[in-house]
């Protein structure tokens, strides 16, 4: 049978609610640096709008499409269905991953601890005592048995009435959304280093296999300068010469090889699996096809799609509800608590109305004097904002400045492999026009040996730069967030960019058109 509490105790209860509802905060309005105008540019002097054309695999222009929206999943740019399924993997099995994902979990269970306080606690007991007292102080011999059941339902709530309860939970669910950049960020960061290991790996691959051709045709070079010497053509340096050069070339296979383990083992690493695992089976760089539109996020929209930044801002969130909380220590504490209940010796009795109790509680508490630590934790918040926004502002440079120095490399390296595609069909022309003046006899070997580590470093370096320019691209990409904004399903973690610059910003810069 349930009973009405009395009308004290529900006329306290609801003067404490609607206390609450008219409570005060101490929260500071949140600072943050100005944001930057849509017309700032990223790197100094003009913007690049499109690259040169180098030519051959990887040659074609790449032209920037300022604020455009970029892919949730960046890395299909690329076109490469063994470097898809990679990412898949490792956003699988990645322990990275998964440590961000309970991090999250840990954030949002302590939120609710947190926003307990705002309801009342209730808790019920229950006791049965059996005692015997002795009879003594009555001028008796022996004594007397008797039985006392006791049970109750108590009430404790502690009004918010300077809002402190609330600037707790503002710091847990600030640290809340923390974790939920810091996932993104996590799988961001993961998905760029498993496109920047593969492209390495294949890049490596593919230095590998222009060595072993290159040593290939360096022992038929040796082979042809022992015929020429046998004849009496050509005399014995040369043949010495050939085989330095050839052992020369045979001592770069190793620590290529040795780069390219590396990489499978970092692979299989990042897809969450040991190094005796890693898979065999590599793609190549003519296996990717390289963005020709690059989308580039205007600078007011980068610092809503990096998670980096929406972290920092984040910690800013909680650390102003920090300031708030010390600045309400230095005033009073309510509590309130209330028990309704029955009392009998005997069980028939517990129900009876005259076995009721009931108590009503209020509570003030008041700091007056701790030895200056209240004034000394305000300050320590006041200070554990300062890191947080300096943090913030580092966070921003840095962001601007990758996507800055991106951008020029992807200029500079579609000029550089111009460049180096254009020495490598020299070196390859003046390479043959060597051997065919070579084998008539025409020229010594001198010639033909300087004409074949020429092609060699040719070769080697066009590669490098075609890898390089694959590289830089990524790059590029995830400097701009990775697209996370443009998710369809339920793994976003917040709701996608406005145009409002309202929670947002950074320092002052010049303006341009991009």
């Amino acid at each position: 049978m349930q009973k009405a509490l009395p009308r004290p105790i529900a006329a306290a209860l609801a003067t404490v609610l609607a206390g609450s509802l008219a409570a005060c905060s101490f929260e500071s309005p949140l600072r943050v640096p100005q944001a930057p105008l849509d017309k700032t540019p990223y790197t100094a002097g003009a913007s690049i709008k499109q690259t040169v054309v180098p030519g051959g695999p990887a040659g074609q222009a790449q032209e920037m499409e300022y604020g455009k929206e970029l892919h949730e999943e960046w890395w299909k740019l690329f076109h490469a269905k063994a470097l898809d399924e990679l990412i898949a993997a490792g956003l699988k099995n990645s322990p990275t991953s998964a440590q961000a994902q309970a991090q999250l979990r840990e954030a949002q269970a302590t939120a609710k601890v947190n926003n307990s306080i705002f309801y009342p606690q209730i808790t019920g007991n229950l006791q049965a005592n059996r005692s015997k007292a002795s009879a003594a102080a009555f001028g008796r011999s022996g004594g007397f048995y008797y039985s006392l059941i006791t049970g109750s339902v108590g009430v404790t709530y502690y009004p918010d009435i300077f809002g402190v309860n609330r600037l707790v939970y503002r710091n847990s669910e600030a640290l809340v959304k923390y974790q939920q950049w810091e996932l993104e960020a996590a799988r961001l960061t993961l998905t760029g280093n498993i496109v920047t290991t593969a492209i390495n790996e294949a890049a490596t691959a593919g230095q590998v296999r222009a060595t072993t051709a290159i040593i290939a045709q360096e022992k038929k070079l040796l082979q042809l300068t022992e015929n020429q010497y046998r004849a009496g053509a050509i005399d014995y340096v040369n043949v010495v010469n050939q085989r330095s050069q050839l052992a020369t070339e045979m001592a770069t296979l190793p620590p290529l090889e040795q780069q390219l383990a590396v990489y499978r083992h970092e692979l299989a690493i990042l897809v969450g699996n040991f190094p005796a695992n890693a898979s065999r089976q590599t793609f190549t760089l003519e296996e990717l096809q390289l963005p020709e539109k690059l989308p580039v996020s205007l600078p007011s929209q980068l610092l809503k799609q990096r998670p980096d930044i929406r972290a920092a801002l984040a910690q800013m969130r909680a650390a102003n509800a920090m300031i708030g909380e010390a600045r309400a220590q230095f005033y009073p504490t309510v509590q309130l608590s209330a028990a309704f209940g029955a009392t009998a010796t005997h069980p028939g009795l517990f129900f009876n109305p005259v076995s009721s109790i009931w108590s009503l509680v209020g509570a003030l508490s008041q700091p007056i004097f701790e030895g200056g630590k209240l004034e000394a934790q305000k300050a320590e918040a006041h200070a554990a904002y300062d890191v947080v926004y300096a943090a913030y502002r580092s966070t921003v440079l840095s962001a601007f400045a990758q996507v800055a120095n991106a951008l020029r490399a992807v200029e500079h390296d579609a000029q550089t492999l111009a460049a180096q595609r254009e020495a490598f069909q020299a070196a390859a022309q003046a390479l043959q026009l060597a051997q065919a003046s070579y084998r008539a006899g025409a020229s010594d070997y001198l010639t033909l040996l300087t004409s074949e580590v020429q092609y060699d470093h040719a070769r080697i370096a066009e590669i490098k730069a075609e890898s390089q320019r694959y590289q830089d691209t990524a790059a590029l990409l995830v400097a701009l967030g990775g697209g996370w904004w443009n998710k369809t399903g339920p793994r976003a973690p917040a709701s996608a960019p406005q145009n409002s610059h309202s929670d947002a910003g950074t320092l002052p810069a010049a303006q341009a058109n991009p």
